[in-house]
């Protein structure tokens, strides 16, 4: 497997093991998240070419997408509490459009957090979802996430607000 790799990485990687006879690359650990779809711009056309799964991290942006943080919340304990120079997914823009996302979770009756987990979940190119949680109950609602399906009008919401602000978190 690979990590946090380019196109040209990937490539060159298939290109090496068919020519050295290695096992081919199955595998790429890179972000992707409703923050960070960067992965869709080159990357997913040789997930899916390839049968190289994306092993994404991060869905959640660092938890800034289950909504937690807005309004400048810090709740103690959280990644961003402990860990207050990581402010990737806190920019103006990651701001604005996560109070987007969540509200459109929130319109569908979808708890916020479990909507950007079923959106990664269901890309073509996703093989499995890297999540993470700070406590039991959050394990078991990322876990839940997997049986989500959303409907046609959440997802023209979520592409919507893509198309506004485009990866404001690369």
């Amino acid at each position: 497997g690979l990590s946090n790799e380019t196109p040209w990485g990937v490539a060159e990687c298939l290109r090496l093991a068919d020519r050295l006879g290695l096992p081919r690359v199955a595998t790429i650990q890179n972000p992707y998240n409703l923050l960070n779809r960067s992965f869709e711009i080159g990357l997913a056309e040789f997930a899916m070419r390839e049968d190289v799964g994306l092993l994404p991290y991060s869905p959640l942006g660092f938890g800034v997408l289950s909504g937690k943080y807005l309004g400048g919340a810090v709740p103690s304990g959280s990644r961003l509490a402990h860990h207050p120079e990581y402010r990737r997914y806190m920019k103006p823009n990651s701001v604005a459009a996560t109070e987007r996302y969540v509200a459109i979770a929130r319109d569908a009756g979808l708890d916020p957090a479990q909507m950007a987990l079923a959106y990664v979940n269901a890309r073509p190119f996703t093989t499995s979802n890297l999540v993470g949680a700070t406590s039991v109950a959050q394990l078991r609602a990322n876990i839940a996430s997997a049986a989500l399906r959303l409907s046609d009008d959440v997802l023209d919401a979520i592409e919507a607000v893509h198309a506004d602000i485009p990866n404001p978190a690369p």
